[in-house]
Order: structure tokens, then C-alpha cells, then sequence
């Protein structure tokens, strides 16, 4: 938070009785409270647990590539589990705009597409108050619920007071409570050495409490450099009456430039004692970072060890590197291999509910939420009658949030700069599966419909899906049986502790059209233990499904709780995602090389031609078929090839 600001109005903490496990609540049986998923009701709780936690500032790129780039470190970042994400409010970046670089923009994709509780600033700054009655419906509307309430700095040297706006933070916080009630968790900013432009500390400590007073839930101080200062401020606003969380904000040195360009900004002084260690090395960058993140995590353990401190708010310009390691070192970076689901909750509040999906976008969650984000429900309980799916369209495969972060140059590398046949293909998904390196020395760390590596429980099952890719079954998406694992199992678990999980053995590829009779012949020995569903790209739509229903193919079993199945296969939704899955064979893959060039023409033809398969082994108890199913479609398909005319009789078994 690098905006500064000046206030004179505010509110206590607000508090009550809602409590939650941090998972969602399973089904129909049993609703969270109207609270318990608000921002100031989960710093609530983890207080009175004495449950530490950290948040993250970022602000929004300039460039395209930038704000995909920022996007991939939102998913890196997240794993650590932060309470909450920010991102600030640039007036001269047309913050509240829908450029894929403003600020209004990267906080909806943190919310919508990465699932982070997400803070956005919102300045006064040369602003009416119609202008930001419009930014706040707008954030409302695309699901942020929480924000950073501030005055802004000025476009140029001195503050300009505007005549329909706002000049102080503290009237900003009055218009959101006015105009959106308790819609918002509101924060605002406090100043540990004082507000530079206030005429006193005292003054600014009374300025704060206005804010706070005027209905701000916690508050996020500027950067310091000693944790004295913090834990003085603390005490001193405790003193004048200020209750709500108050959480320091905490700036590891990373460079000699970037700390010259924060300190300008924020106005503050750098203690005599740092400028010593720095200046001798402020041209070697990794010692400057190292000393940085040492001093950090030093002031770190004094503020925690005083048990004033609830939380800690890292400063990261967008970088990762020094925040990971100051919270490794703090035990702070958690890692659960847990998940809520066994997908990426959005934590848009429109979607709370949601906890079935179809497995088909597994790997591809961004374009599963962009395409159902203007849905008006969301299943809850079970993926209901799905006749009628609105799934909207993919118009542009290129918006920043469902693109990579590869350059053209790489992915070239690694899928090939130049294609001979169809077995250049294979050879790009098994060096994918297997993780070792290609014909030309690079590893596939992605493919077009999975833009991050193998999940961890396709180590479960990697011999085989190498052997299926070399044989031309290019998987896509896949999963093991799994019968009662406890939800704890660091590979496939999910859900709260105490659970046991469930899955049918999952395969879904392209293959060949050559290949599909002769598949048909094979599963019909299988009869009902193999569900299955083949479409090509016209549409064409061969299956099993009875009256087209859904299948559950993960579920949980949680003490207290109704069964959760939080993903299927659904026939009708299959025929949407198809849509997608063959585009990307062109929209990722096949603009890569000129027009008319025989790279181009052999990923063309595969597009055209092959076919797209889904297949659920529905005895998840027992050995998973679908390798066997696999195996015995290309014996039928040597024998049939060495028999030519003749007919020949070749046993297939269930």
C-alpha cells in the first residue's frame, strides 16, 4: 500500500457468532451462517484460535503478458495459503476499467478465476462521487467484496481538493456504508511514524480512529523498518480506543532501486543502520534480497512473539521468491495438500454454493468458471437435470486468465518446431506424462488443454498412460479408482479430516477414427461396467448413457455430512466441452507454425479427424479396466490388420 492517505472519521470490529471449518458445507442439510465466509469473520476466527496468517499486496502490470504472468504467480502464491490477496489502485493505469492490466480487472480474476479472497484499493484521487459509486457497483458485481478504502496521492506535487468527490478516506468509508450497508469489508490504512502530510502522530491517531469509527472492519499499516515502531502504534491506537484488527504491513528489501523508489513514495526514512549494509552491496542483487529477507523475518518473529500481532501483510512487488522464503522460515507457508474440493473454489460469493462440476474442464478450471460466470444458479448437492446447459462461448481463446504464460518461442521447443507425422504428436503427450525430456533435449511441462504439470495422483498411474500416449490414445484428462482413502491422503485427498474419498477410474483422449470401430467392438464385451462417450468434431455422438444422466465419478464421505460429489460425467456437457477441447488442437497448437506448412497440416488433420473419448470403469472397488480395455482394442486391431479379409476370432476380456 504505497497510496498514502489522510482521514478524519471510523468503527469498532465487528463480531458475532457464526463459525465455520473452512470447507464448504457439504449440501442442502446444513448452510453456513449469513457471516461466515465474510473477511472479517475469518480474521475473527483464526484470532481467537491463535491461528497466525499472512496476506499478500500486488499491483496490476502494464502489459498483457504482465498481467498473465501475475495471474501464474497468484496460483503459485496460493498454495501457502494466505488469508487474503490486495491489489492496488493505479488512477493513471484507468484502474476501474475492463483492460486486462487494470486494477479492477486483476482483482475479479484473483476472486473469480484463482479463488483468493481479494482486497481492492479504491482511491479518492481525482475522482466524483458518482465515479466511484460506479467503480464499487462494478466491483459488487463482479463479485469483490472487500476494500481497501483510501484518499490516494495526488496527480502531481500537492493534494487538489475535489469539489464532487472525496478529500479525506474517511468519507470515502462513509459513502460504501451508506450506499452498500455491510456489503463490503472495508480496510483502511494506518501510518505507524504518522501520516507525512498530518501536522502530528497524535492528530494522524485520531484521523485513523475517524476511519475506523466510520466503518472500517481492520486496518493495514504502512511499511516500517523496526518492529518497535509497529508494536508502539499498536499499543497506541489500543489506547485511543481503535479495537479492530490491526495488521503490519511488511516490506522485504529486494533491491537497491525498488527500496529508493518505495521510500519516495511512502516518504519515510531509511534507519541509518540499514544504509550501511546496503550501499557497499546496492549493485549485487541476490545479497541485497538476502540481507532483506533475513531483516524481514527477524522483525517478523519479534511482532508475532508479541502476541499483539494476528497477521502478517507482505509487500511483495510481484515478486515470490523473498515472501516464500520469509514465510517458510516462519512456519507461516502451509502447503496443505488438502483441498476444500478437488477443484480451485472461486470466491465469488454468487458461487458459494457450488460444489459438483463436470470433470471435463479438470484441467482447464478458468474456462469452466468464464463459461458458466453469467449462470444464475449453481448445482449444489448434485449436478441436477442438465438438459439444457447455458454454457456461454469461448470467443476469444486468448483472454489473459485462460491463457499460458509460455511465449510462442517455448512452446515451439517443446511441442515442436517442426511436426514430420502423427507420431511427432505421441512422442509430445508421453514426453508430457513421463516428464522426461523431448527429441531435442526440453521438457513438456504443459499442453494445450493442461497448462500446468501432471497432478500428483498421475503418478499413480504414469506407466500406463506413457504406454497408452505412445500407442496414439493422447489423454487428456484422467484419474485413478480410488475406494475409501482418508481424506487426509496427501495425493488424493480432499474435504475435511475424518472423511474417506471415492473415484471411478477416469480416461478421457483423442484417437484416431480408424480406432473407434474397433473400440466399439471391445467395449460391447465390457456391457454396463464401462460407461462411454466418442464425439468428433462435428458432433457426431456415440455413447452408453442412460437418458443421457450424469455420473458421479469422485465422492466423499464426511462425518456429519451428506456425500459430496463434487465431480461427473455428464453426457450433455461433454458436447460443450468438445467445442473447446478440438479448438485447442488450432487455437494453441496449430497457429504455432506459417499457414500451409505441413507442421500446421498434421495438427489440422488431427483436428478434423480423430475422435474424442470419455470412459468410466464403474466397478471402482476392483482393478481398473480401462488399461485392459486399451490393450485388447489393439490386439483386436493387429489381429484384424494380419487377418485382413479373413475373419478371426480374438478373445477380449471384461
Amino acid at each position: 500500500m504505497v497510496n498514502t492517505e489522510q482521514s478524519d472519521k471510523g468503527q469498532v470490529f465487528k463480531s458475532d457468532s457464526s463459525s465455520s471449518d473452512g470447507f464448504p458445507e457439504s449440501s442442502r442439510s446444513s448452510t453456513p451462517g449469513p457471516d461466515s465466509d465474510r473477511l472479517h469473520e475469518k480474521m475473527r476466527r483464526r484470532i481467537e484460535s491463535g491461528d497466525k496468517w499472512f496476506s499478500l499486496e500486488f499491483f496490476p502490470p502494464r502489459t498483457s503478458s504482465g498481467a498473465v504472468n501475475l495471474i501464474s504467480r497468484f496460483d503459485h502464491m496460493a498454495v501457502g495459503g494466505p488469508l487474503f490477496i490486495d491489489v492496488t489502485w493505479h488512477p493513471a493505469g484507468d484502474p476501474g476499467s475492463d483492460k486486462e492490466t487494470s486494477s479492477m480487472m486483476i482483482a475479479s480474476t484473483a476472486v473469480n478465476y484463482c479463488g483468493l479472497e481479494t482486497l481492492l484499493h479504491i482511491t479518492c484521487c481525482n475522482q466524483t462521487k458518482d465515479e466511484l459509486s460506479r467503480h464499487l457497483h462494478k466491483a459488487r458485481n463482479l463479485g469483490l467484496k472487500n476494500i481497501l478504502a483510501l484518499r490516494g496521492d495526488p496527480m502531481g506535487d500537492e493534494w487538489k481538493v475535489e469539489e464532487k468527490g472525496f478529500n479525506y478516506a474517511s468519507d470515502l468509508v462513509k459513502h460504501i456504508r451508506s450506499e452498500f450497508q455491510d456489503y463490503f469489508d472495508i480496510c483502511v490504512a494506518g501510518y505507524p511514524t504518522g501520516h507525512p502530510e498530518c501536522d502530528s502522530y497524535k492528530e494522524d491517531l485520531r484521523h485513523l480512529k475517524a476511519k475506523v469509527d466510520a466503518g472500517a472492519d481492520f486496518v493495514i499499516s504502512q511499511l516500517f523498518f523496526k518492529p518497535e515502531t509497529f508494536i508502539t502504534f499498536f499499543k497506541d491506537c489500543r489506547a485511543i480506543g481503535i479495537t479492530c484488527p490491526i495488521l503490519p504491513g511488511i516490506f522485504p528489501i529486494q533491491g537497491y532501486h525498488s527500496l529508493r523508489q518505495l521510500v519516495k513514495l511512502s516518504k519515510l526514512q531509511v534507519p541509518q543502520e540499514i544504509k550501511d549494509v546496503i550501499e557497499p552491496i546496492k549493485d549485487n542483487d541476490a545479497a541485497i534480497r538476502n540481507y532483506g529477507i533475513d531483516l524481514a523475518t527477524d522483525m517478523c518473529k519479534v511482532l508475532l512473539e508479541s502476541g499483539l500481532v494476528p497477521g502478517l501483510h507482505f509487500y511483495t512487488l510481484n515478486r515470490e521468491v523473498a515472501t516464500v522464503e520469509i514465510l517458510k522460515r516462519l512456519r507461516l507457508w502451509t502447503e496443505d495438500p488438502r483441498r476444500a474440493l478437488p477443484w480451485i473454489t472461486s470466491a465469488n460469493p454468487k458461487r458459494k454454493v457450488e460444489d459438483v462440476r463436470p470433470i471435463f474442464w479438470a484441467s482447464r478450471q478458468k474456462s469452466y468458471i468464464y463459461r458458466t460466470q453469467d449462470w444464475d444458479e449453481f448445482p449444489n448437492g448434485r449436478w441436477g437435470n442438465s438438459s439444457s446447459p447455458a454454457f456461454g462461448e469461448l470467443n476469444d481463446y486468448y483472454l489473459f486468465y485462460l491463457k499460458n504464460n509460455y511465449s510462442k518461442d517455448e512452446l515451439l521447443k517443446m511441442w515442436g518446431e517442426e511436426l514430420v507425422d502423427e507420431k511427432s504428436i505421441f512422442d509430445v503427450f508421453t514426453a508430457y506424462i513421463s516428464g522426461e525430456s523431448n527429441s531435442h533435449g526440453e521438457k513438456v511441462t504443459c499442453l494445450p488443454w493442461n497448462d500446468e504439470p501432471l497432478a500428483l495422483e498421475t503418478s499413480l498411474m504414469k506407466k500406463e498412460l506413457e504406454k497408452v500416449n505412445r500407442m496414439g490414445i493422447l489423454t487428456i484428462n484422467s484419474q485413478p479408482n480410488i475406494n475409501a482413502r482418508p481424506s487426509t491422503d496427501p495425493i488424493v485427498g480432499w474435504g475435511p479430516e475424518g472423511g474417506f474419498v471415492f473415484q471411478k477410474a477416469y480416461l478421457e483422449f483423442f484417437t484416431s477414427s480408424e480406432n473407434v470401430p474397433i473400440l466399439l467392438k471391445v467395449l460391447k464385451n465390457y456391457k454396463t461396467r464401462v460407461n462411454y462417450q466418442i464425439v468428433n468434431v462435428k458432433g457426431e455422438n456415440i455413447n452408453n448413457a442412460f437418458d443421457l444422466q450424469p455420473i458421479a465419478v469422485t465422492w466423499g464421505i464426511f462425518p456429519g455430512r451428506e456425500i459430496i460429489q463434487p465431480t461427473v460425467v455428464d453426457p450433455v456437457s461433454f458436447m460443450y466441452w468438445k467445442d473447446e477441447a478440438f479448438a485447442l488442437w488450432i487455437e494453441r497448437w496449430a497457429k504455432l507454425y506459417p499457414a500451409g506448412s505441413p507442421s500446421r497440416q498434421i495438427v489440422q488433420d488431427i483436428h478434423d479427424n480423430y475422435y474424442l473419448v470419455n470412459l468410466v470403469d464403474n466397478d471402482f472397488p476392483f482393478e481398473n479396466c480401462l488399461w485392459q480395455v486399451i490393450d485388447d482394442l489393439f490386439k483386436l486391431k493387429a489381429s484384424e490388420n494380419t487377418c485382413a479379409s479373413m475373419t478371426c476370432d480374438v478373445t477380449v476380456r471384461p
